[in-house]
């Protein structure tokens, strides 16, 4: 699996309220989420992203509350695929569930990458590259790697009911 797009980086501790405020989930359908991502830390970034990019970010990714919609608006809003030093357990299962493919750097990626910079994700290689530089990439699970293929963990419950998805 491999994507490429332009990076987006962020720092540490970057908690589900900043990815999508609190504020717009009373006041928007699920199908608008994409809008306001990510503006409790950079009210720019529905503007800025484009389908494909990828977040770069530092520690603790989508910290604070289970908000399942914060995978949602990065969905919508273009987000192929999150790369960081580490994920907050529970942001880390409903990506998987939903299908955004988040995977853990070797070393914090916020050091090499630098916002808007061209980036390649190469799970089969596992390594995101920007320029001529890499960072190294944790080996993800198999069932996420089977999940990200097939549109998340949901999907495939849904597809074969009868069948857990994390059995092989």
């Amino acid at each position: 699996m491999k994507w490429s797009g332009r990076g987006h980086v962020f720092g540490d501790d970057v908690d589900t309220d900043q990815i999508i405020p609190g504020r717009y989930l009373r006041r928007v359908s699920y199908d608008e989420l994409g809008r306001y991502a990510m503006t409790g830390v950079d009210p720019e970034f529905p503007e800025k992203v484009r389908e494909g990019d990828v977040i770069v970010a530092g520690k603790n990714f989508g910290c604070g509350s289970s908000r399942e919609q914060a995978v949602m608006a990065l969905q919508q809003a273009g987000v192929t695929c999150v790369v960081a030093r580490s994920f907050s357990r529970i942001f880390y299962r409903n990506a998987i569930n939903r299908g955004l493919p988040t995977v853990e750097a070797e070393k914090d990626p916020t050091e090499v990458v630098e916002d808007g910079d061209r980036v390649t994700v190469d799970l089969d290689e596992l390594v995101l590259r920007v320029g001529s530089e890499e960072v190294p990439l944790r080996e993800p699970p198999k069932f996420a790697l089977r999940a990200w293929e097939q549109g998340g963990l949901l999907e495939m419950a849904r597809r074969n009911p009868n069948k857990p998805p994390w059995r092989d």
